[in-house]
This record gives structure tokens, C-alpha cells and sequence, in this order.
């Protein structure tokens, strides 16, 4: 066992700082090490680290995007990354850090080795788990893999909003490899883009590529290669087994399902091999939504942030003529008839993507324009989207051209045939019905007062705090999201209301009852309050993961008491994302006053619960020691 010190910190101090933190210190005891992690931020430095602690420490990890003073560290052996570093490879960091260590340290390195890795040095005898499969297996395999290498495993995660659950997969695939004694990269693909990126030379070495994603996740670099999908949620209950499934069940991609044009090359041939390779736990109907709404998502937080900015500069009629040409006029129009209009061609447009590969994008984004200029909105868009999807998918299968003329069908064929059959379906059949079906939903709502009010809201907080993230926390979000474009916001106001609710809640209990918590519980509950000032319901995961019986009834009873006040007392939100600090924007949240009531209330009473629910731990030796430190 190896003792290591660590300082996380990021500019804000906030969610990277905790994140990489928490992240750090549930690699070190996957791993069999202790580790003490200091945060600095904006508020000073939490944890600090004590001058014998630094003493007695094997080596220091600095993950850090900001100047860290590092006199006190002098002679110590010096791991530096960044934060995102730690979220995305903690693992990678703490055996850096052990391998760093002075060789002093004997038990550090017996634990090193303990997994069925196999050094470069001193190849030891393979495990039984790796004995159990076959070096013939593997001759086929182009990766320069030998009886006595390590395995290469590379892969990619990708959740909706590209946060949480992105960086909790990447973290399970990671830690689960290398516990397998296994070299890994993942590659993480999220609203801000993707990190640590897989690289040509990466992929040629890959004796599997696993997809752990929740969105659809563009196959095209990995032609060739054995490949294995599914959901990010196998990939962190259990990333060991996940890359053991991948290693026996994984399949050619761009070779299976090619009997029918075999080296065609068509693109959504390929796309379609490879979806009939997902995994069956997670429903295509849910990534194709997931991949739109992934898509859509930036637009709609833009485009109402900029809306709520320009009441704030110009007041509640900044939209009429006589304010044309100020900053508040100009903001208005940027959020409303930009990005505002954007997001529903954009919604069907990656709909149809996810289902039929890039022929089907055109015909999505045409169907969704025609939804919301024909008064169907968000249902008509996603109506599009999944009719533009299939009808390029039919196409594709049912139009037969002779090998010379099958690069037509990708470029040429398929997106004007399906932009045609999708915009004449939207126009004559489907248009109008669905436009009358929102317009009676939409006044259903408006309708809602007292009781029915309350009712909706509930069932809006139950689903938020349900699965946290998961599909039945997206459904509601989605549903609260797409009546912004009717101007119905209340359900809006009840759904995000509802998603901070469980992480503050979680937040507060752990330290009211610090003994229904263990250590690690406590300093995750901190990551947790700022992830829930953030509107990222994602943060009480952890928590309802180790005690989902008591700990997701809490928290659902709370939300749901959340969203009915929320819908009682009037409160509607004109901006779809932004947490707290969407708050102080004038005109953002009509009744705040209440609006804040029905937060600071869910919470209490889900934190009330926590503390009723939660049984207290048996109070080990470690645990009484670190409650004596607190």
C-alpha cells in the first residue's frame, strides 16, 4: 500500500476542483492506497494537507489548471496533470504516482503487480483469467498483441449532456482495465467537445474498441477493428466486466452484416452493421431521441440565456418595435429568431442522424423546419426526425444500383429522396394532426391550476429524481423543454427545480447526519451541493448506487413536493438550464420568491428523509479516525 498526497484545483474552484478530487480518491482505493487530497479554490484551500502527512507521503499528485505553490513538496516525487486529467484518468495518475515512488516502498509496488499485467522486464505466469482465453483466439487480431503483452484497450463514452455520466463511464472502463492488468485509453465526447482523443496510432493498436455511450457515436475510424457497444451505466456499475464481455463478444466492425454488399463501403450500411452490434439493454429508440436532444440542448441554454439577457437589459416588451436597435432588442432577437430557431431542425435533424448515419441529417433538418414553421413544434420535430430516419433507412436497404453508382445513393439519392417523401408527409398527412394534438396539450397545462397543477409537478419531480440523468429523468426534461417553444414554462420551472433538489439534498444530509455517511460519502456530499447549485442532477448518483432502497424514495418524495409547489405557486422559468445562477437574471423566473421556497423545501424534506431512511454505519476503526480529523 502506497500513501499519497494530491492537490486538485481549477479557476473556479468549483465542480472540477471536487470532481477531480472524489475522482482521485476512488481510484486510489480501488487501487489499495490511501491518499489524502487537498482542494483550492476561490474559498482558500479545504483538507489541507498536514506537514506529516507530506512527510510520510510516497509521492504527490498536483492536478491542477491553476499555479500551485510546490516549496513544500520539496524532494517529494511530483505527478502534474491537469484537472480533467484526474476526472477522465485517475487510475493512470495514482499508478504514476506509485511507480514513482521511492523503491522504499515495497508494498506499493507488490500491489502494482498483484493484477495480470505484465511488465516489460520480467514477464510473470498469466492468471487464470488470462489463461482461460486462448492465444489462438487472438492470431487474428492485425494488433501486435503477443502471449506476453499487455492487451490494448481503447474506447469511447458519451452521455447527453456530456458531463456526469460521460466522465463516470470513462473512469469505470479505465479503472476496470487496468484492474485487469490491461493498457486503456478512453476518448470522452460531450457537449464541450472531446477529450483525450483517440489518435490513428491508438486505434491501430486497439485489440478492442468499446463504445460505452448513450448517444450515437460516429463508428467511421474504426473499420476493421473489433468492436463492442453499449450504455455508459454497465460501464460504471462494472467496467471490469464490461472490458472482459468486449474481449469475448466483440465483432469486426464494417465487416459483419456486409453479405449483402460486401466492400461497399456506403456509409449507412456500415452505420447499420454497427447498430445491430448495440447492446440490447439500451433501447435504440432512447439513443436516437438522446443523440437529438445531445444536439439540440446547446441551442435551446443559448438561445434562452440570450432571451433572458435581453429582458433584463430592456424590460419585459424589449421585443416591440420601440426598443428595435438597442443591446436588449438585439439580444432578444440573437436567442428567439437564431438560436431559438435553430433547435428543432437541429433536434430531427440528429434524430434522423442517429438512425440513418449522415444521408438522413438533411431530411431531419428540413422535416424539423417544417414543424415548427407548420405549428407542430417540438412534438412535430421529433415526429420528423424518427420518420426522416427510417425513411432513409428504407431507402437505403430497398435501392439496389450497381456497384459503380452506390456513391451516388450516400451524397446524392438518399438525402433528396428522403428530404422529399419526409417534407411531403409533414406538409399533406402528419403536420396538421400533430400541430392540433400539441396545441390541445399545450392548452391542457395552461389550463392546470391547484390541484392538477400540482399533480404535473409532482410527477415531472418524481421523474427527475427517479434515475438522475437516466432515461426517465430525460423524458421529463425533454417534455419540460419542448413547451418552451409554446410559451409554457411553468413545467420548465417544476423540472429543474426538482433535478437540484436531490444533490443539495444529499449535500445537506451529509452533514447533518454525518453518521448515516461514510468519510468518503462526506467529502463526495460536497461535489454534490455545487453540482446541485448547477442544475446537474448526476451528483447524487454515488449515493443512490450504495443505497438505492432508502436513498432514490428520499429523494424522489422530496422533488416531487418541489415540483408540485413549484407548479402551485405559478413559478415558470423562460430558460431551460443554468441552475442558481439563472436566478438573479431579471424576468428569468416569474414568483421567484416562491420559486426558491419550493427548492429550499424539497431539499428539506428529502434531507429529512435521508436521515429517517438511512441506517448509521458501524463505526470502524478508519471511520471514527477520520471523524476525529473532521
Amino acid at each position: 500500500m502506497a500513501h499519497l498526497v494530491a492537490i486538485t484545483a481549477c479557476p473556479t474552484g468549483i465542480a472540477h476542483t471536487f470532481m477531480a478530487a472524489e475522482a482521485l480518491r476512488r481510484a486510489a482505493q480501488a487501487a489499495g492506497h490511501e491518499i489524502r487530497v487537498e482542494t483550492q479554490g476561490s474559498v482558500g484551500a479545504q483538507d489541507a494537507l498536514t506537514p506529516l502527512e507530506i512527510s510520510n507521503a510516497a509521492a504527490v499528485i498536483l492536478a491542477a489548471d491553476v499555479n500551485v505553490d510546490e516549496s513544500r513538496f520539496a524532494g517529494k516525487p511530483i505527478i502534474r496533470a491537469s484537472s480533467q486529467d484526474a476526472i477522465r484518468n485517475a487510475p493512470g495518475l495514482i499508478a504514476q504516482a506509485v511507480a514513482a515512488a521511492p523503491a522504499s516502498a515495497p508494498a506499493a509496488r507488490t500491489v502494482m503487480t498483484a493484477s495480470p499485467a505484465v511488465t516489460a522486464v520480467t514477464p510473470p505466469p498469466p492468471p487464470p483469467q488470462l489463461a482461460a482465453v486462448p492465444v489462438a483466439a487472438a492470431a487474428p487480431v492485425a494488433a501486435p498483441v503477443t502471449d506476453g503483452g499487455k492487451k490494448y484497450i481503447v474506447g469511447i463514452t458519451s452521455c447527453p449532456t456530456g458531463i456526469a455520466h460521460t466522465f463516470m463511464a470513462a473512469e469505470g472502463l479505465e479503472g476496470g482495465a487496468k484492474s485487469l492488468g490491461y493498457d486503456v485509453k478512453v476518448e470522452t465526447q460531450g457537449s464541450v467537445g472531446s477529450g483525450n482523443t483517440l489518435s490513428a496510432e491508438d486505434i491501430r493498436r486497439a485489440d478492442v474498441v468499446i463504445i460505452a455511450a448513450d448517444t450515437n457515436v460516429n463508428l467511421d475510424r474504426f473499420a476493421g477493428k473489433r468492436l463492442y457497444s453499449t450504455g455508459t451505466k454497465p460501464a460504471i456499475k462494472d467496467g471490469a466486466a464490461v472490458v472482459r464481455t468486449a474481449l469475448e463478444q466483440a465483432t469486426v466492425h464494417g465487416v459483419v452484416g456486409a453479405a449483402g454488399g460486401a466492400g461497399s463501403g456506403d456509409l449507412v450500411a456500415d452505420a447499420a452493421a454497427a447498430k445491430a452490434a448495440k447492446n440490447a439493454g439500451v433501447p435504440s429508440f432512447y439513443k436516437d431521441l438522446m443523440t437529438g436532444v445531445s444536439h439540440m440542448l446547446p441551442f435551446v441554454v443559448a438561445g434562452g440565456l440570450l432571451i433572458a439577457l435581453g429582458f433584463a437589459f430592456g424590460g419585459i416588451y424589449v421585443y416591440t418595435d420601440e426598443y428595435a436597435g438597442t443591446l436588449g432588442n438585439t439580444l432578444f432577437h440573437i436567442g428567439k429568431d437564431g438560436a431559438f430557431s435553430l433547435f428543432l431542425p437541429v433536434l430531427a435533424g440528429y434524430i434522423a442522424y442517429s438512425i440513418a448515419d449522415r444521408p438522413g441529417l438533411a431530411p431531419g433538418m428540413v422535416g424539423g423546419a417544417l414543424a415548427a414553421s407548420g405549428g407542430s413544434g417540438f412534438l412535430g420535430a421529433m415526429v420528423a426526425g424518427f420518420l426522416a430516419g427510417y425513411i432513409v433507412k428504407w431507402l437505403n436497404q430497398g435501392m439496389k444500383l450497381p456497384r459503380t453508382l452506390e456513391g451516388l445513393k450516400p451524397t446524392l439519392l438518399l438525402p433528396l429522396f428522403g428530404t422529399l417523401l419526409t417534407g411531403l408527409l409533414m406538409v399533406y398527412v402528419l403536420g396538421k394532426p400533430v400541430a392540433a394534438a400539441l396545441t390541445a396539450a399545450s392548452n391542457w397545462l395552461q389550463s392546470l391550476q391547484g390541484a392538477s397543477a400540482g399533480l404535473m409537478g409532482a410527477i415531472l419531480g418524481a421523474m427527475m429524481a427517479f434515475d438522475m440523468g437516466g432515461p426517465i429523468n430525460k423524458a421529463a426534461y425533454t417534455f419540460s423543454t419542448g413547451l418552451l417553444t409554446n410559451n409554457n414554462f411553468a413545467p420548465m420551472a417544476a423540472t429543474m427545480a426538482a433535478g437540484m433538489t436531490p444533490p443539495l439534498a444529499l449535500f445537506l444530509a451529509s452533514l447533518l447526519f454525518k453518521n448515516r455517511f461514510t468519510a468518503d460519502e462526506r467529502e463526495a456530499g460536497k461535489a454534490a451541493g455545487v453540482l446541485g447549485i448547477a442544475f446537474i442532477t448526476e451528483g447524487a448518483i454515488p449515493f443512490a448506487a450504495r443505497d438505492p432502497l432508502r436513498v432514490i424514495p428520499a429523494l424522489m418524495v422530496g422533488s416531487a413536493v418541489t415540483g408540485a409547489m413549484s407548479m402551485i405557486f405559478g413559478c415558470k422559468l423562460h430558460v431551460p438550464h443554468g441552475g442558481v445562477f439563472v436566478l438573479p437574471i431579471p424576468h428569468a423566473v416569474d414568483n421567484l420568491p416562491m420559486y426558491i421556497v419550493a427548492i429550499v423545501a424539497g431539499t428539506i424534506i428529502s434531507t429529512a428523509l435521508l436521515g429517517v431512511l438511512k441506517k448509521p454505519i458501524p463505526q470502524s476503526v478508519a471511520v471514527i479516525e477520520q471523524q476525529a480529523a473532521d
